[in-house]
This record gives structure tokens, C-alpha cells and sequence, in this order.
């Protein structure tokens, strides 16, 4: 497969999953910042929706266009703003760009849901916006990446390109595991974070399995009160749960596996490090260390993985030739 083709396939998962990753990341802050201030009187909505920026590394870029951090500013920013590279408009837009540019590796069905997300999302002025509500707007993203995804899988052949896409699904789905995990740990006070019986701890870790759309599953597995260690070891080491990133770092090894094909492969020796490490974890182990040396870490991992992926398959030969061997 050229480089060109596995690029923007790859990409497109990356971003209709991005899409899709930042809704559920307005949710759960949205869902954090209306927490009532008698719980909570030191907590004030601009040092929420400050985190869920710095968790995208958009506070600078914000900032710089808009001055202070006003939450309908943010709103709009994430959700609407064609200016930026990272909101939800431009996420569609780009994989839907990235699509178009390989219409014979897509399947026409595939294709023609992403074109109708991009006209949806292009006739969404921010007075629909508004009138509509978030709420509204956070399930339409939800329902169009799942749309997405189910076309291709009952579409697409199991080849190589079917591959990328899935290799582009779950490693952006990797990455925003951990900076949805980073904004929580980063929201919540140390003592928060510990006191699992506090109502403010409740309401924000409740907030976030909602935001995951795990609340149920977490209760079936767990049949207990929500604990801030519950929830973290749900989100990293479940391997049950779609979002996790045992469940992530297991299906970006399965597509390298296939992809890379035999040899041995720096590539392939990373991911199945990350793999077995979120395959045979324990949670004692990661809150022993500190959650928050433990994110950080991971998201370095991932980082230059992800390098290595663009390096042994999306590289051109020549572009490949400034790197060292």
C-alpha cells in the first residue's frame, strides 16, 4: 500500500475518533463545572474548561486568540471553530477530506456517512448551537462516529487498509484515555482524589463514567459505590471495557501484527510493551507509583509510538531518508 493511502486512512480514523474524543471531553467537564458551588465554593468554571485546554495543548492558542477563559467561548472553540485544527468541526472535515482523497480504498457506504456528518456539521451555525443545547450536540457527534465505525466494519474487506484504519481508531483512542484521566486527576483535589465517601468526588468520577457511557457497566462489574480507584482501573487495565486501554493498546498491537508482518520490528516490540503492561497491571501498582508520574509516562510511550508508526508505514521513502537508521 502507498504511503499516501495508509496516511489518510489512517488519519481518518484518527480523526472522526478525535471528534468524537472531545465531545465526551466537553461533556465531562461541562458536567464537572455546573457542579454545585455549596459542595464545592473554591471551585470556579474557568479552572475547568483551563484543564480540558491543556489537555488538548490549546490553552496558549486560546488564550491568545480570546483573552480569558469564558465557558461559551470555549464551547465554541472546541466544537465549532474552523480555526482550530483540533475542534470538532475541523476533525470532520479533515477525515472527511482524508476519505475523499482515497475514494478506491473506501468502501461508497463509508464514504457517504462521513460526507453526511460534514454537511450536518457545516450547517450548524452557533445560534442552532444554542437553541439546540450541548447535550443535544455532544449525542449527535457520539451517534455520527458510531455510525462511522459500523459501516466500516460491515463494509470494508479485512485488508490492509481496513488495518489503518483500526490502528488509527485505537491509538487515538489511547491517547485521549490518558488526558481524560490527566483532567480528572488534575480537577480533583489530593484529598478528593483519596476520599471516595466525599460528595464532590462522587459527583465529578460519576461524571466521568457518564462521560464514558460506562456508568452501567461499572455497576455490573463492580456493584459497589463509585471509588476513585474503581474508575481508574476500569479506564487502564479492564480488558473488557471498549474504552480502556488494555482493550486500545491490545487491538493497536493485533493491527501492527498484521501490518508490520514478520521480523523484528521496533514498532511491533513497543506496542507489545504497552500491551503487556496494560494486560498484566495491577492498579495498586499504578497508585503506588502516583497517577499522575504514572499518565505522564504513558503519554510518552504513546507519543513515540505513535513516531514510530509514522516512521515505519506513512513515511515517503524519501522523507524516510532524513531519518537515521
Amino acid at each position: 500500500m502507498l504511503c499516501r493511502t495508509a496516511n489518510d486512512l489512517y488519519w481518518t480514523a484518527r480523526h472522526i475518533e478525535r471528534a468524537e474524543n472531545t465531545a465526551r471531553l466537553v461533556d465531562v467537564t461541562q458536567r464537572i463545572a455546573l457542579l454545585p458551588e455549596r459542595l464545592d465554593p473554591w471551585r470556579h468554571d474557568a479552572g475547568s474548561w483551563r484543564r480540558a485546554l491543556a489537555a488538548l495543548d490549546l490553552e496558549q492558542d486560546y488564550t491568545n486568540l480570546h483573552g480569558a477563559i469564558v465557558a461559551p467561548k470555549v464551547l465554541r472553540y472546541l466544537c465549532l471553530d474552523p480555526g482550530n485544527p483540533s475542534s470538532i468541526y475541523s476533525c470532520i472535515r479533515a477525515a472527511r477530506e482524508s476519505a475523499r482523497a482515497q475514494r478506491g480504498a473506501v468502501t461508497v457506504e463509508m464514504y457517504e456517512d462521513l460526507n453526511t456528518s460534514w454537511i450536518e456539521m457545516r450547517t450548524l451555525d452557533p445560534e442552532r448551537f444554542e437553541e439546540e443545547g450541548l447535550p443535544h450536540f455532544i449525542e449527535w457527534v457520539k451517534t455520527r462516529s458510531a455510525s462511522f465505525r459500523g459501516v466500516t466494519v460491515g463494509t470494508m474487506a479485512r485488508d490492509g487498509a481496513y488495518q489503518f484504519l483500526r490502528l488509527g481508531t485505537f491509538l487515538e483512542r489511547a491517547d485521549w484515555c490518558v488526558r481524560l484521566l490527566d483532567v480528572k486527576y488534575g480537577e480533583a483535589s489530593t484529598d478528593e482524589a483519596s476520599d471516595a465517601r466525599s460528595a464532590v468526588g462522587y459527583y465529578q468520577w460519576s461524571a466521568l463514567l457518564h462521560s464514558l457511557s460506562a456508568m452501567e457497566y461499572y455497576r455490573r462489574r463492580y456493584r459497589e459505590t463509585i471509588t476513585p480507584e474503581r474508575v481508574a482501573e476500569l479506564m487502564i487495565l479492564s480488558p473488557e471495557s471498549p474504552r480502556s486501554l488494555a482493550t486500545c493498546t491490545e487491538a493497536v498491537h493485533s493491527a501492527l501484527r498484521v501490518l508490520a508482518g514478520p521480523g523484528n520490528h521496533e514498532v511491533l516490540r513497543q506496542a507489545g510493551a504497552l500491551m503487556s503492561d496494560m494486560r498484566f497491571g495491577h492498579i495498586e501498582d499504578v497508585l503506588a507509583a502516583g497517577m499522575r508520574n504514572f499518565l505522564q509516562a504513558l503519554m510518552t510511550r504513546l507519543l513515540a509510538l505513535a513516531a514510530q508508526i509514522d516512521r515505519h508505514f506513512l513515511l515517503s521513502p524519501e522523507a524516510l531518508m532524513q531519518f537515521p537508521a
